[in-house]
């Protein structure tokens, strides 16, 4: 199977770079963004197998931006990132189209199986 292809997108720049670091040390290919319009650019740019996005970015909120990623490309599996276990939040994003939400602090292992479960997904479709 190839590199899966990984956007982060989250406006917490250290927390972003610590993952992205991690990830890539277990053979991820990942970017990384920390506004709305950013995650847009690379949607384009790296073409991702997989968008791990935090509920709360700049530019719009995270089920605006999983709202637009689904338009621009369906086949995009979204994880939703959260510090905030917002009931409400987690029914509409799965509603539009996320693929899975993750609570901060994430555990990478969690982290690593929901976004390889998510490439099998995307190949599949």
């Amino acid at each position: 199977m190839s590199q899966t292809k990984v956007l982060l997108v989250d406006d917490e720049i250290e927390f972003v770079s610590a993952l992205a670091e991690r990830l890539q040390l277990r053979n991820y290919n990942v970017k990384t963004g920390h506004t709305a319009l950013e995650a847009m650019g690379f949607i384009h740019q790296f073409m991702p197998d997989v968008v791990v996005l935090d509920l709360k970015i700049p530019g719009m909120d995270g089920l605006e931006a999983l709202k637009t990623i689904k338009k621009l490309d369906p086949t995009i599996e979204v994880i939703m990132l959260t510090g905030h276990g917002d009931v409400h939040s987690v029914e509409e994003g799965m509603k539009s189209g996320a693929f899975e939400y993750i609570m901060k602090p994430i555990d990478i292992g969690e982290l690593t199986s929901k976004i390889d479960k998510a490439k099998k997904k995307r190949i599949n479709v």
